[in-house]
């Protein structure tokens, strides 16, 4: 969809993307506070703890439509949730700590996430696992997808790309459900790259191959980060497509409530996100994305993506917080 359906009455103008980006800058210090500490259940609590306070001084009137999960499951930040002191109308899809496993035990690539955009345009998905493929910018609509075979789409990719199979790297999920996926792209000659958990930073990875050293992503792994995965190739560029594992009567049902009828539908990123967005992320712990936060005797530095897809921006931002006030609300 176009930015011309935006320009008559676009919700996004009334929002600065700094504001967003203090969102989760201060769930990315609340949560570092506690990285390496063992204590997944912590870490992830005071991100959601700061996420939702720094929300809810926002003039807006947001609905989380991808949070920490479905009311009965998740006091806070779950989906359905309004937050903000009332103005523009959003929709919000957010993680305040993408990579709870990692964090827990300071390992890289753990961070903040969140995307804001019209009311009515982020898809709204159950808390299930997605198996997804994406790339970066740069390439041909349709050049990969999920109905086919791993070694079609890194034949493919590679084609498009110009270099050998063997030049072509993937990231995934290390998990055991991955394991006939690793031997059929490690068979084709493609190198794989196994991350822990953040697979939202996996999918980012793809739009800048050089710098990550990744070129597609591949596997399955939750449903809601899938959406906001598409929100950040919303704004960079790039493909994505996701179906929903819905493998059990109790989670066919939580999909048909939400209007997602049919188990096989392929959603594409125009599926996912049907609108303008603004995206932001913050590093928890370091990684190839982002820094993580640094603490000093008198300051705080986060670094932080946040992007714009009216616009086309990136804002790479590294920021200083003086003194304790970043912390007081």
């Amino acid at each position: 969809m176009g930015s011309d359906v935006f320009k008559e009455a676009d919700p996004l103008d009334r929002i600065l993307p700094v504001e967003i980006a203090r969102v989760t800058e201060r769930a990315a210090v609340a949560a570092a506070m506690l990285r390496g500490r063992g204590d997944e259940r912590a870490a992830d609590q005071a991100a959601v703890d700061a996420m939702r306070d720094e929300l809810h001084a926002m003039a807006i009137e947001g609905t989380v439509v991808v949070g920490e999960g479905e009311p009965d499951d998740a006091p806070m930040l779950f989906v359905g949730e309004r937050l903000g002191r009332g103005g523009v109308a959003v929709d919000l899809a957010l993680d305040p700590l993408e990579g709870t496993t990692i964090c827990a035990k300071s390992l890289p690539n753990a961070l903040s996430v969140i995307a804001v955009a019209a009311k009515g345009t982020l898809l709204v998905v159950p808390d299930v696992y997605m198996e997804k493929i994406a790339i970066g910018p740069g390439y041909a609509e349709g050049v990969v997808g999920l109905d086919r075979t791993p070694r079609e789409n890194l034949e493919a990719l590679a084609n498009a790309k110009g270099v050998p199979v063997d030049r072509i790297t993937a990231c995934i999920l290390d998990r055991p459900r991955h394991a006939k996926l690793i031997e059929d792209i490690r068979a084709t000659g493609a190198a794989v790259r196994l991350i822990g958990d953040g697979d939202v930073a996996g999918v980012i990875h793809t739009t800048d191959p050089e710098g990550t050293g990744i070129d597609i992503y591949m596997g399955i792994g939750g449903a809601p980060e899938g959406v906001l995965a598409a929100a950040a190739l919303r704004c960079t560029g790039g493909q994505i497509q996701g179906r929903l594992q819905l493998n059990s009567g109790e989670k066919r049902n939580r999909a048909d409530k939400l209007g997602l009828r049919d188990p096989e539908r392929v959603y594409s990123l125009s599926d996912m996100v049907r609108g303008e967005v603004i995206f932001a992320a913050s590093g928890v712990t370091d990684g190839n994305l982002l820094d993580g936060v640094r603490f000093y005797s008198n300051r705080v530095e986060t670094h932080s993506l946040v992007m714009d897809s009216r616009t086309g921006t990136l804002r790479d931002m590294r920021t200083r917080h003086l003194g304790s006030t970043f912390f007081e609300r």
